[in-house]
């Protein structure tokens, strides 16, 4: 029986690519690195699966080239902004996603940014290390902020959000959240209170953290503004996708105290990060491992290969997005 031909554009974890290999025809890049279109194009002929990651961009112009046997991207992430998927549509190509299995390890990486910003973890190392720890102080230079009791504001509560309020309640903070459309049955789950204006959401938390998807409603939807309506001593925490914020605004605010710190784990142009965010101690940069646990990594993969095979038996993945 002739296995159907399934093509990644990256390195996956080795556990998932031997499960591939053993289901499909599997055409591998071991070499982990980002393949040009022309590589992508090439790896798909005779192809029917193209299985591209986050960081890869799937365009209308790549798309456009596709070999006609591909039917189904299926793609390595919860998000599908690097997909055009009305330009797949137009194409009869299906898209698939991997959604709930990278709430709960990503919901963990902000609540540990939020900690590491506010006690500001990184700087507290740094001094052990370096030997300049002078001992105990009751009036401690390195005192941070206070997380307990403090108000989050989630922008965006879908499964990722919904998993950051779950923590926090944890901490017992009052929780606010803006969404697109309010979530009642949230409000009960977490005592969470509804700002269906932004402005007030950001003026009244001391941290918030952004969960919402990259569109063009999203698109710096942290700019100057915004971030002038936040309060002096607030944080702000990014596990999203890096053009939600506005890194002019949002470097220019850390740089003049308009906010007191920042966790991010996304940019806009990555894995290129600015120079003027490495300069800054009130900002602690993580290199987009929000979903990078060993059980994450294979849980999205395993999803990929359910989505596959859902596919080529019913005609429809599991976890399909409409364009």
């Amino acid at each position: 029986m002739v296995k159907p031909i399934v093509v990644l554009t990256r390195t996956w974890t080795k556990t998932v690519e031997k499960v591939l290999a053993q289901k499909f025809d599997a055409r591998l890049n071991p070499h982990d690195r980002i393949l040009s279109e022309d590589e992508i194009i090439d790896l798909c002929q005779g192809a029917t699966v193209l299985c591209p990651a986050a960081v890869d961009t799937i365009n209308a112009s790549l798309i456009s080239r596709l070999p006609k046997e591909i039917k189904l991207i299926a793609t390595l992430s919860a998000g599908t902004q690097h997909i055009d998927l009305s330009a797949a549509n137009n194409q009869g190509i299906q898209v698939s996603n991997t959604p709930h299995v990278v709430s709960e390890d990503t919901a963990d990486l902000a609540m540990g940014l939020i900690l590491a910003v506010c006690r500001r973890m990184v700087e507290l190392d740094t001094t052990v290390r370096s030997g300049k720890w002078q001992g105990f102080k009751v009036d401690d230079p390195l005192s941070g902020l206070r997380v307990w009791g403090k108000t989050i504001g989630i922008i965006g509560l879908g499964n990722i959000g919904k998993a950051v309020a779950h923590r926090a309640r944890a901490f017992h903070m009052p929780i606010l959240y803006h969404n697109r459309s309010r979530d009642h049955e949230s409000e009960v789950n977490f005592n969470a209170s509804y700002c269906a204006d932004l402005d007030e959401l950001l003026a009244t938390s001391d941290i918030v953290s952004i969960h919402c998807p990259l569109s063009r409603d999203t698109q710096d939807l942290i700019d100057h503004r915004a971030l002038k309506t936040m309060k002096s001593s607030s944080i702000l925490i990014n596990t999203s996708r890096g053009g939600v914020i506005n890194e002019d605004a949002l470097i220019r605010a850390l740089d003049e105290g308009t906010i007191s710190g920042a966790g991010l784990d996304v940019y806009e142009n990555e894995p290129n990060v600015r120079q003027e965010f490495r300069k800054l101690n009130n900002v602690i940069l993580s290199p987009h491992v929000g979903t990078a646990t060993s059980e994450t990594r294979n849980d999205m993969g395993f999803r990929v290969v359910e989505n596959i095979e859902t596919f080529f038996a019913t005609g429809t993945p599991k976890d399909l997005v409409s364009p």
